[in-house]
């Protein structure tokens, strides 16, 4: 699916929702690892950026994403409208991170 048709909005620009086929979503739950977290750890000495919790955190939003797409194509959708990312911690250092959103058919107007 075509990143363009995937959108925060409840409407894409230049195309018409057709049918609505209901919510979708990715789920993924991540771990910091302990070799993780120290160097993590000796990074927020210095302060900034901790690129190593950045990197993980954007790969399970990356991740998520992709299995929330791959769930509107089972569905037979092109488009998805209303996209959202959730965060839920599960226990100390796990992390859910989930991206939903509204399947649709959609034809350019």
């Amino acid at each position: 699916m075509d990143n363009a048709l995937v959108t925060t909005g409840f409407g894409l620009e230049g195309y018409k929702v057709v049918k609505h086929l209901g919510m979708v979503r990715g789920i993924t739950v991540r771990s910091r690892s302990v070799i993780g977290n120290i160097g993590a750890a000796f990074q927020s000495l210095v302060g900034g950026n901790i690129t190593l919790y950045t990197e993980l955190c954007e790969h399970a939003r990356t991740e998520a994403y992709a299995l929330m797409v791959s769930h509107a194509e089972s569905m037979g959708g092109n488009g998805i409208i209303g996209v959202r990312y959730d965060t839920n911690d599960i226990m100390d250092g796990v992390t859910e991170v989930v991206c939903y959103g509204t399947a649709v058919n959609i034809q350019p107007m």
